[in-house]
């Protein structure tokens, strides 16, 4: 098996090597490209799509699983390269019932109205892109109905990015999930609001992107194998295992946007750049779904990056960076503001007891489209209805509302948002995990030590890729199924000590 194993791996190669240039592109389209290359790179990335999706569907890969599925099948369950076989078929198997055409249809749209969306959040202007999520909104339901019936519409779009997950399964996790915050919400914002003017200032933003990039270098990002730039809405990109990129974005009067923002973003590269470098250029060469990419993301962020033991080292750092707006602000008053819980508008600037509700809406409305219940030209009010509902605020307009998250309008609706909240789940179960069998962490994060929560993410998750299931990967990591009592356990002790509940 050997020679068609090699044979595999080299046909599946080309898929991936074709996959990382359209990533390119898309990262240069979000960052640097002038507005007037939008219709090329559209065309382009469509091009690159379809002809990564052709060689990965491509009759020969199909013969070469047919005889190694079988291989693959009696080996050992921790041998690699029965690994890359099982899930590369799971790949071809959901790809080949995509025609590359529509991939390049969808990519091609997915672009342009990448593009519009640029141009109408800054100008309050929905209607202007309606058209477009139209289209998308009709190529996401298209795209679920390659996959035959299911339960749910929506079942596998989501499945595709958190593999056995279905709507059934997120709302048995949401429900309960939401009957724990939303009281916890409650209690914490009966009391008066943390005090957060330190953060509303005047931060230059070159002075924020030294300091951001001081302490993410300390946290294990690699510049040599990767770099950060600007963009719209911030986001992580990957071109091979030594090329690992993260992009942010500031605000002059808003230290936490930029900040977090990055901190963030640098919790899903780290773990790109732990994948086992033996896996390059194959399927296993990336995080294991949506929920686990997004758990260190959250990791990094919110469990370290917003924890009093972080700020303890770090905080001197701040003052230093920025002494005449933080020189005079002591810790407390810091730490505070970094975790003040409000309810807003924002998904992206919103805290830990407040996030998931945020997601919560944005997937009930996925779905509503998807069904049919909900019209695009709808869309505006349900959402402004939501957070009337929900928390009791209203956007004054569609910028901070509908058209705030570029998911829609850079991808497909449905899938879309439920990683978000199962990563922070995740978060503190393995958080959790790693302090087990590593008691000093938090006196080490305290000093500026990172290493030992590092290595051991990195050796205990990060290396493994795509390897093992979802499931299988959460038992390793954290000894558990997924669980949302650590999660709540998190909350509650950290909020119950920053509120006095």
């Amino acid at each position: 098996m050997q020679e068609q194993l090699a044979d595999l791996k080299e046909k599946i190669g080309v898929a991936q090597d074709l996959s990382y240039a359209s990533a390119v592109l898309n990262w240069d389209q979000s960052t640097y490209m002038p507005a007037g290359g939008a219709e090329a790179r559209g065309r382009q990335m469509a091009t690159l799509s379809r002809l990564a999706h052709e060689h990965s569907t491509a009759p020969e890969v199909g013969r070469l699983l047919e005889q190694l599925v079988p291989w693959a099948e009696q080996q050992d369950p921790e041998s690699d390269d029965a690994a890359l076989v099982l899930v590369t078929k799971r790949d071809y198997d959901q790809a080949v019932r995509v025609p590359s055409e529509f991939i390049a249809e969808l990519y091609s749209h997915v672009a342009k109205t990448y593009t519009a969306w640029t141009q109408a959040r800054p100008n309050n202007d929905f209607a202007s892109v309606a058209p477009l999520l139209e289209k998308t909104l009709d190529l996401s339901r298209r795209y679920a109905e390659f996959f035959g019936p299911s339960e749910h519409i929506a079942d596998p779009l989501i499945d595709m990015a958190d593999q056995g997950m279905t709507v059934a399964k997120i709302r048995e996790i949401f429900g309960p999930l939401r009957e724990q915050l939303v009281p916890l919400v409650k209690t914490i914002t009966e009391q008066p609001a943390a005090d957060d003017s330190c953060l509303l200032q005047h931060y230059p933003e070159a002075e924020q992107l030294a300091f951001g990039e001081s302490l993410i270098r300390e946290i294990g990002y690699d510049f040599e194998r990767g770099r950060q730039d600007k963009t719209h809405h911030p986001f992580m990109t990957k071109f091979s295992i030594g090329d690992v990129r993260i992009t942010t974005r500031f605000r002059e009067n808003d230290l936490s946007d930029g900040l977090f923002s990055t901190i963030h973003e640098t919790g899903h590269a780290v773990y790109e750049l732990g994948v086992n470098p033996a896996y390059e250029n194959t399927p296993l060469a990336s995080g294991a779904s949506a929920g686990t990419h997004e758990s260190q993301s959250r990791l990094w962020e919110n469990v370290v990056g917003r924890s009093r033991a972080f700020w303890q080292y770090a905080y001197p750092k701040a003052q230093a960076a920025f002494p005449n707006q933080l020189g005079k602000v002591d810790l407390d008053t810091f730490y505070r503001a970094i975790n003040k819980v409000q309810r807003s508008l924002i998904r992206t600037d919103s805290d830990e007891v407040t996030y998931n509700l945020h997601v919560m809406i944005r997937f009930d409305l996925e779905l509503a489209l998807l069904e049919g219940k909900l019209a695009i030209r709808d869309l505006p009010e349900a959402w402004h209805e939501r957070y009337r509902s929900d928390l009791g605020i209203t956007a004054p307009d569609n910028r901070d509302g509908v058209l705030q998250d570029v998911h829609w309008y850079g991808g497909i609706i449905g899938g879309s948002f439920q990683g978000y909240t199962l990563g922070n789940i995740l978060s503190a179960q393995v958080f959790d995990a790693a302090v087990r069998a590593n008691p000093n962490i938090p006196t080490e994060i305290s000093q500026g030590q990172f290493a030992n929560l590092h290595n051991w993410l990195k050796s205990n998750m990060y290396v493994h890729g795509r390897k093992y299931s979802v499931p299988t990967l959460i038992r390793k990591v954290t000894g558990q199924d997924l669980s949302i009592e650590p999660y709540i356990r998190y909350l509650r002790t950290k909020y119950g000590e920053l509120y006095s509940l």
